[in-house]
């Protein structure tokens, strides 16, 4: 083994100091706001929580998660997850088969125009006006079905169906399989890292997304969680203030509130991602080196 040089040493503790620096800079502002979910009232309001909480509570956090516009809200998250994630993933599937077969005529014409779109957008207010027309304000529907494919995700699983041998589909072709039944029963069990990726993409956009919420959606019963939480940060008090017995009050704070209501919506995505961590890492580099 070739013994590093003074300079590569150095270089390579510069490369982890600024790394933890960077983790560190990410990570403090998260443990400050665990710190407040978990902390007496009393630490909260005097601004004597740092990083770790003091005179640990759970109080805060079950009035949350046991919270009916919370759990509702949660619920509607849910639903654009999955719902949202499952038509994505298989549209954009469908749709990148095709367009990896370059001897197909028109794919080269058929890409430009998908890269087009990925570039240029119609803007804010004419998707508004769309969605107006369309009649699907003040429906979940608003929210899935404008994002239901990525350019950029379809291009990456695109790249991943051309790294896949031709010899596979050839073989399939001799025993008189039609090319619906090599998509679903040959090249989607093969892309498995890759549509593993993609779906966490998916996933996290809907379940992240909070702007076009805010466009579409006015009616207070149909917030999804990033909504709910928006709504919930950005008041002076929260909304939740009114429905607290005096007990409640004397116990819970509005920024307790706020913090643990920020934890309890940023878990579930964090528990979904160890699951997926091993596709997500191959299928990210299979489907971005081929091209």
């Amino acid at each position: 083994m070739k013994k590093k040089s003074l300079s590569d040493i150095a270089l390579d503790s510069f490369i982890y100091l600024s790394l933890a620096l960077a983790a560190l800079a990410t990570l403090l502002p998260f443990a400050n706001v665990f710190s407040k979910a978990f902390s007496a009232e009393w630490a909260v309001v005097s601004g004597k929580v740092g990083l770790w909480p003091v005179d640990f509570q759970l109080d805060t956090m079950r009035y949350v998660v046991t919270s009916q516009p919370f759990l509702k809200a949660l619920g509607i998250s849910a639903f654009l997850a999955v719902v949202g994630t499952l038509l994505s993933i298989l549209l954009t599937a469908v749709t990148a088969y095709p367009l990896s077969k370059r001897h197909l005529p028109g794919t080269g014409v058929i890409l430009v125009l998908f890269v087009f779109t990925m570039l240029f957008s119609g803007g804010i207010i004419p998707n508004y006006l769309l969605i107006r027309e369309l009649g699907l304000m003040n429906n979940l529907w608003s929210l899935i079905l404008p994002a239901m494919i990525s350019v950029f995700n379809m291009l990456v699983i695109k790249s991943y169906y051309e790294s896949l041998p031709e010899s596979l589909e050839e073989a399939a072709k001799l025993e008189g399989a039609g090319n619906l039944r090599i998509l679903f029963f040959i090249v989607l069990p093969l892309s498995g890292p890759v549509l593993a990726t993609i779906s966490l993409f998916y996933a996290v956009s809907y379940w992240n997304d909070f702007f076009h919420p805010m466009l579409y959606i006015n009616d207070p019963g149909l917030r999804p969680l990033q909504l709910y939480l928006r709504d919930i940060v950005m008041e002076a008090d929260t909304s939740q203030g009114a429905e607290l017995s005096l007990d409640e009050l004397m116990n819970l704070t509005p920024e307790g509130i706020r913090s643990a209501t920020v934890i309890a919506s940023t878990v579930p995505i964090l528990l979904v991602y160890p699951y997926l961590q091993k596709h997500f890492i191959k299928g990210v580099l299979i489907g971005s080196v081929k091209g």
